[in-house]
C-alpha cells in the first residue's frame, strides 16, 4: 500500500529551519552577552586594582615630598650652621693674624735685614727696611715665597743704596733701603702656632 503525505511538508521544514536560525540566533547573543559581561568584570578589576596601586603611590609621593622638603630644611639649617661656624673661625684668626703676622716675619727675615716699619691695610702688607746687601733682600722673598704658611706673593716695590755715615769708631757703611708688597693668606687646616724667635734672627 502506497502512502501519499498530503501535508505540507515543505513549510514544516522552512518553519523549523527558522525557528533552529532562531534559537541559533538566540543562544549566541546570550553566550555573546556572557562573554561580554565576563571581559568587562575582568577589565573592572583590573581598573580598580590599578586604581589602588595609583593610589598607594600617590600616597607614598606625598610621604617622600614630605621627607624631601625635611631634607632640603636640614640641608639649609646645616649650610647655615658651616657658614656661621666659618664666620666664628674666620673672626678668631683674624684677631691673630697680627701675632701670626710678626711671628712670621721673624721668622722669615735673613740675618742682615732689618725692618723699619710695618702697614697692613685689609690683606696687604707693606713692609720697609734696610738690608746690608742685595742678596740678603732676594733670600727674605726667597723665604717668603717658599716657605711661609701666612705670606705670599711678595713683591719688591723699590730698592736703592743709602750710605750711613761715618761715626768716631766706624766708617762710613753702604746699606739698601727697599721696601716690599706681601700678601696675608689663611693656610690650610689648623693655624700654626707662633713659636718663640731664634736668637740668631735679628729683630725687625
Amino acid at each position: 500500500m502506497i502512502l501519499i503525505n498530503l501535508l505540507p511538508h515543505r513549510e514544516e521544514k522552512r518553519k523549523r529551519r527558522k525557528t533552529a536560525f532562531f534559537v541559533g540566533l538566540g543562544v549566541a547573543a546570550v553566550v555573546g552577552l556572557l562573554i561580554v559581561g565576563i571581559w568587562y568584570s575582568v577589565l573592572e578589576q583590573l581598573a580598580s586594582a590599578q586604581r589602588a596601586r595609583n593610589d598607594f603611590l600617590s600616597a607614598e609621593i606625598h610621604k617622600l615630598e614630605a621627607q624631601i622638603t625635611d631634607i632640603a630644611t636640614l640641608k639649609a639649617e646645616i649650610e647655615s650652621l658651616k657658614a656661621r661656624q666659618k664666620a666664628v673661625e674666620d673672626l678668631q684668626t683674624d684677631r691673630n693674624i697680627p701675632v701670626y703676622l710678626l711671628n712670621e716675619l721673624v721668622r722669615q727675615t735673613p740675618e742682615g735685614v732689618y725692618l723699619t716699619s710695618i702697614k697692613q691695610t685689609d690683606q696687604i702688607v707693606l713692609l720697609t727696611g734696610v738690608a746690608q746687601t742685595n742678596e740678603h733682600v732676594s733670600n727674605f722673598l726667597r723665604n717668603v715665597q717658599n716657605s711661609s704658611p701666612w705670606l705670599e706673593r711678595p713683591e719688591l716695590v723699590e730698592i736703592k743704596v743709602a750710605t750711613v755715615p761715618a761715626g768716631a769708631r766706624e766708617p762710613s757703611r753702604r746699606l739698601f733701603d727697599f721696601s716690599m708688597r706681601l700678601s696675608l693668606k689663611r693656610p690650610q687646616g689648623s693655624a700654626p702656632a707662633p713659636s718663640a724667635p731664634a736668637s740668631s734672627v735679628p729683630r725687625s
